[in-house]
């Protein structure tokens, strides 16, 4: 009988712990994966996601420390499998517009496996704060295109219809997008090429 006590006093901790955690933690996750996923209910599923591992995470495990920085490295890697995804599938399908290859920006070639090991995960963390940091020095509009067309995998003819713009404008877009990002990561790219 005292174990079933016990039990229930640490599943009623844990609960009063995650739902802590949830409140407190909730808004500015969800706007963090907004700033990203432009598709609202993609980026609720995200945000669903997230939570649903931390439970899970914590029911299985002893508590998480801190449990912030869990939640966003969660939902960090999450936009990125999807990204991956959907990269995945556009590269099945042809193009839809000549010169786009041009503006091609080979973000996923900067990221090292997170399975390769503590160095490598390190490099990913910091690679991909750079990308972050580089994205959103962009203007509203370009990092709308970029994000739209390049890791949702969104069509021009799509962001078109959506936005209103012409597929120039969204073309020009991206492209002083990714001139921006190529000078803006360079650098760091060469560093971690070196390594």
């Amino acid at each position: 009988m005292q174990d079933a006590l016990t039990f229930s006093t640490m599943t009623d901790e844990q609960n009063r712990r995650i739902a802590e955690t949830v409140e407190r933690e909730q808004n500015r996750l969800r706007n963090f994966i907004r700033k990203r996923i432009l598709d609202e209910s993609e980026a609720e599923d995200i945000l669903q996601e997230v939570f649903y591992e931390f439970v899970q995470a914590y029911r299985l495990m002893k508590p998480i420390e801190q449990a912030g920085a869990w939640l966003f490295r969660v939902a960090r890697n999450r936009i990125i499998d999807r990204f991956r995804k959907r990269r995945m599938e556009s590269l099945d399908a042809p193009p839809e517009f000549e010169g786009e290859g041009n503006d091609f920006f080979p973000w996923e070639e900067l990221l090292p496996s997170p399975d390769a090991g503590p160095e490598a995960a390190y490099a990913r963390e910091v690679l991909i704060d750079e990308i972050e940091a580089a994205l959103d020095e962009l203007p509203e509009e370009q990092r709308e295109v970029f994000v739209a067309h390049e890791l949702e995998g969104r069509s021009f003819k799509e962001l078109a219809e959506v936005t209103g713009l012409s597929v120039n404008t969204l073309l020009s877009r991206k492209h002083y997008a990714v001139l921006h990002l190529r000078r803006r990561l360079q650098a760091i790219y060469n560093e971690f090429k070196k390594v």
